[in-house]
């Protein structure tokens, strides 16, 4: 186990991190909705993104599904973070 799955292992134990299903699986994942508000104030955005260990989630792609606390979300886009053993996908609630 490399020090990225460790790191995830312990900010798991710690609560830090949330459960997803992705095709038939339940990994921990990190979980973030920024708000942003657009048009001077008048309409508010939200942002999904999720971070995880490649090993977990290693075919992960744009289009594929991703189920955080009942509720759906597509994957709109994949990147490396850092060294490349971690993943942050940018996502778009169904």
């Amino acid at each position: 186990m490399g020090l990225i799955e460790r790191l995830y292992e312990a900010a798991a134990n710690a609560g830090l991190l949330v459960s997803a299903e992705v095709a038939g699986r339940t990994v921990s994942v990190g979980f973030l909705c920024i708000d942003d508000n657009l048009l001077d104030g008048l309409v508010r955005s939200a942002a999904y993104t999720i971070t995880y260990p490649l090993s977990l989630l290693p075919d992960l792609e744009a289009g594929h599904t991703v189920v955080i606390a009942g509720q759906t979300y597509q994957v709109r886009d994949v990147r490396a973070i850092g060294d490349g053993t971690e993943r942050r996908a940018d996502l778009t609630r169904l």
